[in-house]
């Protein structure tokens, strides 16, 4: 039988629904295909905080000698004191070429190095009879830092031969060795004058990411006796602190 055109027309009016209706499951099985390609692309990874596992200065002040290890006579210096708290400094690093010599007679005289770490604390005993001191800081570095803060120290002393002491206009004498039995590595450098009743001893010594650095002028020997003392005593407390964090 012929249809007419009206029957053609309605028949291609009814087909068109179904056809829709055919295209529509392909279209969402589409969009969720898209939508479960779109799920599957993994989230950027969060940056690793730099500071992740180091100590704070708060935690570096507790590793510090107390008042207790000091023989009698020794008192802390409140003004020398100083840490960073429970917060981190951005570090910085300058060259050791050139550096100013005369900062190894000071407190802080690591910092001769131009290298600061992210935290630290130290502080200082002096002995109000006899005027020696006996210093102490700890500086914590990121990565592999405190490896080359290492090497620097030994660059500093090979820079500074000598120095002018600006309390006697006198010549003050850099000696410096690698000492065996102290942390991971170990520096000791000698400063003698002969304007000075006693001569000065620094020692630099890493454990893991912190340096220890102490400066003594307590001893007949330069105060190389007690600043080896104050070194090991320090470092002990630093790798003891140290392993706990690890472990927390």
């Amino acid at each position: 039988m012929r249809l007419s055109s009206r029957a053609l027309a309605m028949l291609a009016a009814a087909a068109l629904p179904l056809a829709l209706a055919s295209c529509s499951p392909g279209s969402s099985s589409a969009s969720s295909a898209s939508s479960a390609d779109a799920s599957a692309t993994p989230a950027p990874a969060k940056p690793k905080d730099p500071n992740s596992g180091l100590l704070t200065g708060t935690q570096l002040k507790k590793a510090l000698a107390t008042a207790s290890y000091f023989p009698a006579g020794y008192a802390a210096d409140p003004s020398l004191a100083r840490d960073t708290g429970d917060t981190y400094q951005a570090p910085t690093t300058k060259s050791a070429a050139n550096p100013h010599c005369a900062g190894l007679g000071a407190t802080s005289w690591i910092s001769v190095t131009g290298v600061e770490g992210v935290s630290f604390a130290q502080d200082s005993h002096i002995n109000k009879n006899t005027s020696v001191e006996l210093d102490q800081e700890i500086d914590v570095y990121r990565g592999t830092t405190a490896t080359d803060v290492m090497k620097d120290v030994v660059k500093v002393v090979a820079e500074c031969p000598s120095y002018t002491d600006s309390d006697t206009h006198s010549t003050v004498k850099v000696t410096g060795a690698s000492t065996v039995g102290l942390g991971d590595e170990a520096y000791t450098i000698t400063l003698t004058d002969s304007a000075w009743e006693t001569g000065t001893t620094l020692i630099a010594a890493r454990a893991g990411t912190a340096v220890v650095s102490v400066l003594s002028t307590d001893g007949s020997d330069n105060g190389a006796t007690s600043a080896k003392k104050l070194a090991d005593h320090v470092l002990a407390s630093v790798k003891s602190m140290s392993g706990s964090a690890g472990q927390s």
